[in-house]
């Protein structure tokens, strides 16, 4: 009998997967609608990271093409994956909630629910209403005084923070320079049926899993979870499930990796580009095992202890520093030796994305300066 030998992909390899799915390796022409469904979700914490995330990947990127996208909810922003803002493509936000309703139910019908005094059974009564509520924008302030109006002001506040995030609701745009402020809105998602229940829905989370591959893999059982906030177990089961459409492959260490066969997995040689990264971009945090991108030694430097994760130098397609928009440019500081050609691209790249600041926050990311004060004494210039 002749036994198969498993496919081996190094770790240079998996970045080159990584940067190629994210379009990282060459910016592509496509509409914003379409590189948004490629690269699964964009992180969406800061108002700005949306807009900065695709300048990295699409050729000839216009912020306006994004504000057109969410105006018109072809792409819509929400919680969605790690109990955090995503803006991702409009066809894909209902799957993707239901795949995350056992993880949303757990976390926001929980411990500051149940203080409120309240149930998961209040959830399922209150949610069909809030929704009709918001069948228009609301402003936090109203949706807050909704809850208050039917619950009370002394459950007001934990029956808001688990309600925001565990009902179906769509960041609603307000304005200004990236389409949100830092005030939310919210608007009904329109999604039907109202979930319900903590149950895993096994087709909702095979069809994320997929996704996720096309995006990020090959990964395996932790990154998946990692990336959804989805216990393993459930995990392994959609993916035993869809044996047959992926395939596995030997990691760097041995150990057992997914994929979609046809996906794009290009040789470790392959030119990486640098890039100036958004804050709390995707690539960053879609994997349990975070090497894939960030150099261990500098995974503390650049994912703070608070959450925060830091705009980052991206250079021979792994972090080499950070950067942030100061008054007179971008200062880059780099946590180890770069060339001068490299210097060159980070400069080229830096002129691009002063002129698409320019236009709307110049020093975006500004309430995070704090960090840089705590970054070793290593190389820093302004570009």
């Amino acid at each position: 009998m002749t036994v198969a030998c498993p496919v081996v992909i190094t770790a240079r390899e998996l970045n080159r997967a990584t940067l190629s799915r994210q379009l990282l390796l060459e910016r592509e022409p496509l509409t914003v609608a379409d590189a948004v469904r490629r690269v699964v979700a964009l992180q969406a914490q800061h108002p700005a990271s949306p807009y900065l995330a695709l300048w990295n990947r699409v050729a000839g990127f216009a912020p306006a093409e994004l504000d057109a996208a969410i105006s018109g909810r072809a792409v819509v922003k929400a919680t969605l994956m790690r109990i955090t803002l995503h803006a991702v493509h409009a066809g894909d936000y209902p799957v993707f909630r239901a795949a995350m309703q056992p993880t949303l139910y757990a976390s926001r019908l929980g411990f500051r629910f149940a203080d409120a005094g309240l149930t998961p059974a209040d959830a399922d009564e209150l949610v069909p209403e809030l929704l009709a509520f918001a069948c228009r924008p609301r402003t936090s302030a109203q949706m807050q005084a909704w809850v208050e109006e039917r619950l009370g002001v002394e459950k007001k506040d934990g029956a808001w923070w688990g309600l925001k995030a565990y009902a179906p609701l769509h960041h609603a745009p307000t304005g200004g320079p990236w389409s949100f402020g830092l005030r939310p809105s919210f608007v009904a998602a329109g999604t039907e049926p109202v979930p319900e229940g903590r149950a895993v829905d096994p087709q909702a989370l095979q069809t994320l899993i997929l996704r996720y591959l096309a995006g990020f893999g090959p990964a395996s059982v932790a990154d998946v979870a990692q990336f959804a906030m989805v216990q393993r177990a459930p995990v392994r089961q959609a993916l035993s499930a869809l044996d047959g459409t992926i395939e596995q492959v030997q990691g760097p260490d041995g150990n057992t990796l997914f994929d979609l066969p046809a996906a794009p997995r290009p040789p470790a040689d392959t030119p990486a580009p640098p890039r100036l990264m958004a804050m709390w971009d995707s690539i960053l945090l879609a994997y349990a095992d975070r090497s894939r991108v960030i150099p261990p030694a500098y995974r503390p430097l650049v994912i703070r202890n608070n959450g925060d994760v830091l705009p980052t130098l991206l250079v021979d397609g792994y972090v080499a520093g950070v950067w942030r928009p100061v008054q007179g440019g971008i200062e880059a500081t780099a946590f180890h030796s770069l060339s001068p050609a490299t210097w060159d691209g980070l400069a080229a790249e830096a002129q691009s994305l002063k002129a698409l600041l320019g236009e709307r926050e110049a020093e975006v990311y500004s309430r995070y300066h704090h960090w840089w004060a705590k970054l070793p004494k290593t190389e820093a210039r302004m570009l």
